[in-house]
């Protein structure tokens, strides 16, 4: 694959890979000591809002311990400091921990929190239009934001909405030269960086669609365009790119690990080449660490579904702004969105089973995300985006995913990224159509503001479909897309019938039908890189 390079995903998730996600627990706080009473079919959030209260005391990490048996949850639960975690006594309904949440952020989120977005879905015009349904609505502010249990620095906002309310992050030095997939940087001014310091490397398309950094995260698609003679298959850069000029196009929050002189080394390789005629900055990034969310089921009234972007809000978990987090050994019940996730980096999200007979719109998202590793997920529900890399995601991972139906594989447009899709299972239902087998794997949500539907080197490795409702034995499936994005790898793409595959635009195809003899890539990366 030397003409198709792919990067090194191993340094997706907590600790960029390798670090272990902390046990020491620190200072305990039992919320049974702050009011908590499991069982009594009563709300306990003012007493979790105490514990929270508590721990804002205390100096180092802190646990807040959850008890055995139901919680009963009806308002948004803050966590807004670093070094804390919530933990709770298992996910299993038999002796584990478990928060119920009676009613819909709709109703019990009077905070002014999505009012940028509120507007925001009023001045696109985002309406959910479905003519056969009846259905000609505004969308939802939770389809893709908040949750109750929401994560992020205290008073900050996870995305702009509005180009007018942007404002840059303070430049702390400015990058003169830095190769792609290197981790060395040399920077103009060193006396605002310090060693162990979290910071974000941005890069501007400031030249609108002809800047440089658009070139290096999509290619050249002018001869892609050139072969098209159907207006709908060709393929433009949305002006969302570029149009709110305090937005970075890309975003690498990483830390420092060394400097000498005007050198800088950090913590992962860059996304992207810096020089004078792509720059970029290192800036201050508000955030927080070495937050986790453990050991609990979160669960949710049984509801209907309304329809797409429709959502009333019964969302677990909002992360953002944190680097360096964690939520682990978790069940969702009956979710609208399991765990979202939104101006973050090098969080591990594992063992994560989302159930039950609700449609959701998410399980796990990756959205605005740099370094985000999803291991071993067990989507049981249907979910409209059961695997999705949003808007201006990078690096991620989703490793050792199991989608027990409706599976489809979400690329939302957004200059999302280099992220890989890594030993999955997917149970599919092809339809017949002429006389032949087909299955539209790759399904990109995105408005075309925010197209194309990913950049550079999205990879797809060891996926198994597993194909329903009666495909003969030997027959073959295509298993297309509709018009995804550039520079795309599709290696040991297989199933329990042959498939063929039909990617827009082409990508690099290699081991239809077979999976591969390295089966993890994440796996296979780090082991190499641990070993330098």
């Amino acid at each position: 694959m030397a003409a198709n390079p792919i990067p090194d995903f191993s340094y997706a998730g907590y600790g960029f890979g390798v670090a272990p996600i902390p046990t020491d627990g620190g200072t305990i706080i039992s919320v049974i000591d702050h009011g908590v009473i499991p069982d009594d079919n009563k709300d306990d959030a003012k007493a979790i809002l105490k514990a929270l209260d508590a721990a804002d005391q205390i100096q180092g990490r802190v646990t807040i311990r959850f008890p055995k048996g139901r919680i009963q949850i009806g308002e948004i639960i803050p966590v807004e400091r670093s070094d804390i975690v919530l933990d709770g006594a298992g996910s299993g309904k038999e002796g584990g921990t478990e928060f119920y949440f009676p009613r819909p952020l709709k109703i019990v989120d009077t905070s002014d929190r999505e009012d940028d977005l509120r507007e925001y879905l009023k001045r696109e015009a985002k309406y959910q239009v479905e003519p056969d349904q009846n259905i000609n609505f505004l969308f939802s502010e939770y389809s893709w934001s908040g949750g109750f249990i929401l994560v992020g620095p205290k008073k900050s906002q996870a995305v702009s909405y509005s180009a007018n309310n942007e404002k840059r992050d303070a430049v702390l030095a400015q990058a003169v030269s830095g190769k792609q997939f290197a981790q060395q940087l040399t920077v103009s001014d060193t006396t605002k960086l310090k060693v162990g310091q979290v910071v974000q490397l941005q890069w501007f398309a400031t030249a609108g669609e002809n800047s440089p950094i658009l070139k290096s995260l999509y290619g050249d698609i002018s001869g892609w365009n050139a072969k098209q003679t159907d207006p709908k298959m060709k393929m433009n850069i949305g002006q969302r790119h570029w149009e709110f000029a305090n937005r970075p196009t890309v975003a690498q929050s990483t830390r420092i690990t060394a400097i000498k002189g005007n050198v800088v080394t950090l913590g992962d390789p860059l996304l992207h080449d810096v020089s004078a005629t792509q720059p970029a900055q290192i800036a201050n990034w508000q955030h927080l660490s070495n937050v986790g969310i453990q050991n609990i089921r979160f669960t949710f009234p049984y509801s209907p579904w309304f329809g797409h972007h429709l959502e009333q809000g019964y969302n677990a978990i909002y992360l953002t702004g944190v680097f360096d987090g964690w939520a682990k050994n978790l069940v969702i019940e009956n979710a609208d969105s399991g765990i979202l996730t939104d101006n973050a980096a090098s969080l591990t999200i594992a063992n994560i089973t989302t159930t039950g007979n609700h449609k959701a719109h998410y399980s796990v998202h990756v959205g605005a995300v740099h370094n985000v590793l999803v291991q071993d997920l067990q989507v049981e529900n249907p979910v409209i985006h059961p695997l999705s890399v949003n808007t201006r995601s990078t690096r991620s991972v989703y490793q050792r995913a199991t989608v027990l139906r409706d599976g489809i594989i979400d690329q939302h447009s957004g200059s999302n990224h280099q992220n890989l899709f890594d030993q999955i299972v997917m149970d599919v239902k092809p339809k017949k159509r002429d006389g032949s087998w087909t299955f539209p794997l790759w399904v990109a949500g995105g408005a075309p503001y925010w197209k194309p539907g990913h950049g550079l080197m999205n990879t797809h490795w060891n996926i198994r479909l597993n194909f329903e409702e009666g495909v003969p034995e030997g027959q073959t499936v295509r298993v297309y897309s509709g018009l995804e994005g550039p520079g795309a790898r599709i290696v040991g793409l297989h199933g329990n019938r042959p498939v063929e595959v039909d990617y827009k635009p082409d990508a690099y195809v290699e081991g239809t039908n077979a999976a591969p003899s390295i089966p993890s890539l994440y796996d296979y990366q780090l082991a190499k890189r641990q070993k330098r």
